[in-house]
C-alpha cells in the first residue's frame, strides 16, 4: 500500500471553513472506503481561536449531513507543516498569502485554494461575515469533491 494523501485545509481561524473541509473530505473518502488512504486536517493562520471548538454554525451543518466533529479544537499552522502534509488547502486569497508566508519555501507548488478544484477562481463563502452556513457548505462540498477527483486521476504528491 502506498503512503496516504496528506491534505491538510487551511483558514483563518480554523473553527469554521478549513474544519468544515476537514469533515466534509474526511466523510467523503469514509463513503468510498478509502479513509486509510489519507491523513486529512486543518490549521488557522491566525492565533485568534486557538484551542477553541467547531463553531457551532459549523457543526449544525455537518451534523445535519450525519458529519461528527466533536473534540476537534483549532490548532495553529506551523512551518514544521510543510514538512508533515502533502498538500495544503486554503479558502481565499488570504489563507493563500499566510499560507505561503508561514510555510516559507518548501511548500512550494503544494498551495492550493479550494475551489480550484471546482473549477472556480471563487473564495469560499466566509459565514464568520455571511452567517450562511448552508451556502459555505455547498463551495465546501464541490470543492472537496472536485479535490478527490483530481487525486483519483493520479495528482502528483509532493
Amino acid at each position: 500500500m502506498s503512503a496516504p494523501h496528506r491534505i491538510l485545509f487551511v483558514c483563518h481561524g480554523n473553527i469554521c471553513r478549513s474544519t468544515m473541509a476537514e469533515f466534509v473530505m474526511k466523510d467523503l473518502v469514509s463513503r468510498r472506503g478509502m479513509a486509510d488512504a489519507f491523513v486529512i486536517g486543518s490549521a488557522a493562520t491566525h492565533d485568534d481561536e486557538i484551542g477553541s471548538p467547531v463553531h457551532h454554525g459549523t457543526r449544525a451543518v455537518l451534523e445535519a449531513q450525519g458529519i461528527d466533529c466533536s473534540g476537534k479544537t483549532a490548532r495553529r499552522l506551523r512551518r514544521a507543516d510543510a514538512d508533515e502534509w502533502d498538500l495544503f488547502v486554503g479558502m481565499d486569497e488570504a489563507n493563500m498569502r499566510d499560507m505561503r508566508r508561514q510555510l516559507g519555501r518548501a511548500a512550494d507548488g503544494r498551495c492550493f485554494k479550494l475551489l480550484e478544484f471546482a473549477d472556480s477562481a471563487r473564495d469560499v463563502a466566509d459565514p464568520w461575515y455571511t452567517g450562511d452556513f448552508d451556502v459555505t457548505y455547498d463551495d465546501v462540498l464541490a470543492g472537496c469533491a472536485g479535490l478527490l477527483a483530481w487525486l483519483d486521476s493520479g495528482a502528483p504528491r509532493s
